[in-house]
């Protein structure tokens, strides 16, 4: 495994962050443990949760699984650099959601409890709160950190000028602010190369992409759906997007195996070479995907291989970041 520094902080991640969305939803408790147990096997010491994830209101499902496969011992707490998040909803009444003081302060208790555990290396913002003042925010975040229960704070899906706005708020309260920004990023959706991405550099804040498949197109969907596979092709968001995107994804997918790859690895291997990028988000239903996963460690993109991506899937506008991306 490969590791790097998360953002401009001292700490050490895994090139590949263990995303747990599927867990509790999609993969049973015991498949779960398998799972994180074969990352920690790999060297994979980056995993991502949120107090939403599982589904159930309230209840934080998939924390409550990674907490009960922390309790086993084994070291399995001081190995990972755990990740979670707040914002979503988490109740009925008005106060259980959002970014306010008390219901930062509620979730990371409540995160803590489920996790079972006493610290969240990586507090994650899951959404920007335009109701709530960063001064409120940053001094929620500032007495966690103050009592040991948080260590870093991070982001999630912010605009750029949302990471600007948050880290000059922080620097004037000699806070270190955010470390990371965690967004939807990969070879269909480039967006935040205009402006999060120069952001997140300038700031030294560290890229985590999520869905770095564009939900399991980029995984050989077309080759999937011939071979009976592909569920999550079928259906929803993910057909729609395969209906508008055919003919890129077919050509995508002969030059994966032009150049044999699986297409999977391809698109995570792009990421990995991304400036700015810390850890691509990877959620594994199985072992078995997980072990394929690692295989992007390996790919190799010349020049003439990014150049034939780019032509797949152009950048916005010129390229690069703004304004060139559209003006001189």
């Amino acid at each position: 495994m490969e590791y790097t520094n998360l953002g401009r902080t001292g700490l050490s991640v895994s090139r590949f962050c263990l995303g747990t969305m599927n867990f509790g939803p999609q993969t049973s408790e015991p498949d779960s443990f398998t799972v994180m147990d074969r990352a920690l096997e790999h060297g994979i010491n980056f995993f991502d949760t949120a107090n939403v994830y599982g589904w159930k209101l309230g209840e934080g499902v998939t924390e409550q699984i990674i907490g009960r496969w922390i309790a086993q011992g084994g070291g399995r707490r001081e190995k990972v650099v755990l990740a979670t998040k707040v914002y979503s909803r988490m109740g009925d009444w008005p106060n259980e959601r959002g970014l306010s003081a008390r219901h930062i302060i509620r979730s990371a208790e409540d995160s803590l409890r489920r996790l079972q555990t006493d610290w969240i290396d990586l507090f994650q913002m899951h959404h920007v709160s335009r109701e709530t003042p960063w001064e409120e925010i940053w001094q929620a975040m500032e007495t966690l950190v103050e009592q040991g229960k948080v260590l870093y704070v991070g982001s999630s899906n912010f605009a750029g000028w949302h990471l600007a706005q948050a880290q000059e708020t922080a620097s004037a309260r000699h806070f270190l602010g955010l470390v990371s920004e965690q967004c939807i990023y990969n070879l269909l959706t480039r967006h935040v190369e205009l402006e999060v991405v120069p952001a997140a550099q300038r700031y030294g804040i560290g890229i985590i992409p999520w869905s770095p498949l564009h939900g399991g197109l980029l995984s050989g969907a077309i080759r999937k759906l011939a071979e009976g596979g592909a569920a999550r092709a079928k259906s929803g968001r993910a057909a729609e997007s395969l209906i508008k995107h055919r003919a890129t994804i077919e050509a995508y997918e002969k030059l994966a195996a032009d150049l044999g790859y699986d297409p999977a690895n391809l698109a995570l291997a792009w990421l990995l070479a991304r400036p700015g990028v810390t850890a691509p988000i990877i959620g594994p239903r199985t072992p078995e995907q997980l072990d394929a996963s690692l295989d992007a460690l390996d790919v190799v993109l010349t020049d003439d291989v990014l150049a034939q991506l780019d032509e797949l899937f152009p950048p916005i506008g010129n390229g690069g970041p703004a304004p060139e991306a559209w003006a001189w």
